[in-house]
């Protein structure tokens, strides 16, 4: 099963209900990942098929201007070959619309009864995806975290290190790590984050899940600095998004009237 699309569609549709039809839903933000992508695929598909899960990938090209979409299309025929029960979509946004409009999106379009990320740079390999996989149906959320094996640069660590300080400082809970991979119930992602947004959406989301009362474990999980590019995390843009959303988390726990722009 396989499709391939152009999108003009809303950054949200809203609320649903879709019985589900495949265990989980993947979602592969790329942008400009004509390197990294196929491989992300490769590794997904293998770890989803050796568990014997039913899962959709839905594949956001988010305006790429080198040959992503032509390396999904390739490896996409290759990988229904060998996993004719995987589906898998490729959508092509002719601008860039953003990594948590698009999460967003993708929770709305899918169908899966689980939910979640996978970077499309490949900084999450196949051992690390099955031991998120394997954890399914453990709890609510399966939250990852980098334990002692994170390749990051010391700054990356620092930065990341006071996110989680400042997020678990505004919201009364104590998460080793927001930032990571994560199963959702995919009807949360719709229901509980109709106004996340920015690049610290899952953060805001998880936050609400948390407060909502849902069942939660944390296991460790091995990073790899994807193969080539470079990060698109540290943006003067995603910075300011940042700090709103630790803002609004602030405010839904405290009641503060929110006093930054939008």
């Amino acid at each position: 099963m396989s499709s391939s699309s152009t999108e003009l569609e809303s950054p949200q549709s809203g609320p649903v209900s879709v019985e589900p039809h495949f265990d989980v839903t993947f979602y592969v933000p790329c942008l400009n990942e004509e390197d990294n992508v196929g491989p992300t695929l490769r590794d997904l598909a293998e770890v989803v098929s050796r568990l014997g899960l039913r899962a959709e990938i839905l594949v956001y090209d988010d305006g790429s201007t080198d040959g992503t979409a032509q390396v999904v299309e390739e490896t996409r025929r290759r990988l229904l070959q060998e996993h004719p029960d995987l589906r898998l979509e490729l959508i092509g946004l002719p601008k860039s619309r953003g990594l948590g409009a698009n999460f967003f999106a993708g929770a709305a379009r899918g169908t899966g009864r689980s939910y979640m990320l996978v970077n499309g740079d490949h900084s999450e390999r196949g051992e690390a995806l099955e031991a998120v996989l394997s954890s399914l149906g453990k709890a609510d959320l399966v939250i990852t975290y980098f334990d002692t094996g994170d390749v990051r640069g010391p700054l990356r660590r620092g930065i990341s290190r006071l996110f989680t300080l400042l997020v678990n400082a505004s919201n009364g809970h104590r998460l080793r790590y927001y930032n990571g991979p994560t199963l959702h119930p995919r009807e949360d992602v719709v229901t509980l984050g109709t106004d996340c947004h920015g690049f610290a959406y899952q953060a805001e989301l998880l936050t609400r899940e948390l407060d909502a009362g849902r069942s939660f474990v944390e296991i460790p999980m091995i990073n790899r600095d994807r193969a080539s590019g470079s990060s698109k995390a540290f943006r003067p843009g995603n910075v300011i998004s940042v700090l709103r959303s630790l803002w609004r988390i602030r405010t839904r726990r405290f009641g503060t009237p929110d006093s930054l722009p939008s």
